[in-house]
């Protein structure tokens, strides 16, 4: 059965069927996916029902798996590559915002592959694709912020894992950034805890600016919202889209596992 790849919205995500994750992939496939994955930011498997270790193998052919400082505690046993994401209090979730993973750190991932164990009612997540963001700006927005760079900082992880502020992860990373493989740009931005200010900028200075970024990232139809079902399997790519993960499902039992891969020092 060939590859069907069907754009879900105007601006990001694809749906992927015609393939098995549980099953070996042929260097043929991989090709098409990858071009998929780059053209469409995100891409959908529905009806896979992969465990930990089909999950594992997948994301090897995208490259090195890798756990983000912070959530080791949430590592399985037998396959460490894999986190498992489950039930967190809404008071203290640090993904209910729109965010990319990890730009504290130095290297952040570049891919997440999400695999759906148990879903409640509601608990969708919604993707925003980060070069339609940029190419929206003005010219005159874009020379401003060409060489503006951002200071990171872990916040919002560190409060849902009992991080003490002392060793709450930094980073600075270019407001602007080139996709290491397509060559386009993006806005690289986060929520407002989790950004200290833009480097050589007072956080007075820099919160209109950013308040301005993060709400023209977010214009509805530059959104692709999720409603999961268990079975399926989401990967992203983390170098061009933020994420939000909507937590409207109460005390119901939530489950999934996470594999993230190595990337490259934003540039």
């Amino acid at each position: 059965m060939s590859l069907r790849i069907t754009p879900l919205t105007g601006n990001v995500g694809a749906s992927v069927e015609g393939i098995n994750l549980n099953e070996p992939i042929s260097p043929e496939v991989f090709s098409e996916l990858s071009a998929a994955f780059l053209k469409y930011c995100t891409l959908v498997f529905r009806d896979q029902f992969i465990g930990p270790a089909a999950q594992v193998a997948f994301a090897r052919h995208w490259g090195e798996p890798v756990v983000t400082a912070g959530l080791s505690k949430l590592q399985m046993a037998e396959h460490p590559e894999v986190i498992q994401i489950t039930k967190i209090p809404k008071a203290t979730s640090s993904t209910e915002a729109w965010h990319y993973d990890s730009p504290f750190t130095a290297v952040p991932p570049k891919l997440s592959i999400l695999s759906a164990q148990v879903v409640p009612n509601g608990g969708d997540t919604m993707w925003t694709n980060q070069y339609v963001a940029y190419d929206r700006l003005s010219e005159g927005m874009k020379r401003m912020l060409a060489g503006v760079r951002v200071r990171f900082r872990g916040v919002r992880l560190a409060r849902m894992q009992g991080i003490p502020d002392k060793d709450i992860a930094c980073a600075v990373h270019p407001l602007v950034r080139t996709h290491p493989e397509t060559g386009g740009k993006v806005l690289y931005i986060a929520q407002s805890d989790n950004i200290e200010s833009f480097d050589g900028m007072t956080p007075e200075e820099t919160r209109p600016l950013l308040d301005y970024l993060y709400a023209h990232c977010t214009q509805p139809d530059n959104i692709y919202r999720h409603m999961w079902r268990a079975g399926d399997v989401v990967m992203w790519d983390n170098r061009c889209t933020m994420h939000y993960a909507v937590h409207d499902y109460g005390e119901q039992e939530r489950v999934l596992n996470r594999v993230t891969l190595k990337g490259e020092v934003p540039v």
